[in-house]
């Protein structure tokens, strides 16, 4: 059975989980939730502790997914580099290290499209600058 976790551990997840920690330092965070900023390291060391921090920054990024998404395509399509896309679609559940594909008559002219259709887009994005 897990260990459950004490109300300051929660309260200091809270701090925790909030963007560049709402702007406060690990000592005022464990002034905050009234336990010494060596306590609050001990915890990060934690399993129990990390996965709810964790689980905590997934819940509270949720919303704001349709944003990220948009904002990350932008970028690969700019970049050509999705792997800041990709972490963040792990980090949510949406994408598995597992990836099978079927190509089923071996054409290469799918993938020759696909590559057309991006080159398409990216043409239009330089056009729309």
């Amino acid at each position: 059975m897990a260990k459950q976790l004490s109300e300051k551990q929660i309260a200091a997840i809270e701090y925790l989980s909030v963007p560049k920690r709402g702007g406060l330092t690990y000592e005022q965070i464990a002034k905050e939730v009234g336990i010494a900023k060596s306590t609050l390291f001990e915890w990060k060391k934690q399993d129990e502790f990390n996965d709810a921090l964790k689980k905590e920054v997934v819940r509270k990024t949720t919303d704001r997914l349709p944003e990220m998404f948009d904002s990350m395509l932008d970028n690969i399509i700019e970049t050509g580099n999705a792997a800041a896309f990709r972490t963040i679609l792990q980090m949510h559940g949406m994408l598995t290290e597992k990836v099978e594909v079927d190509n089923k008559n071996g054409s290469q002219t799918d993938i020759d499209s696909m590559k057309a259709q991006i080159e398409a887009m990216r043409q239009r994005r330089q056009s729309d600058k």
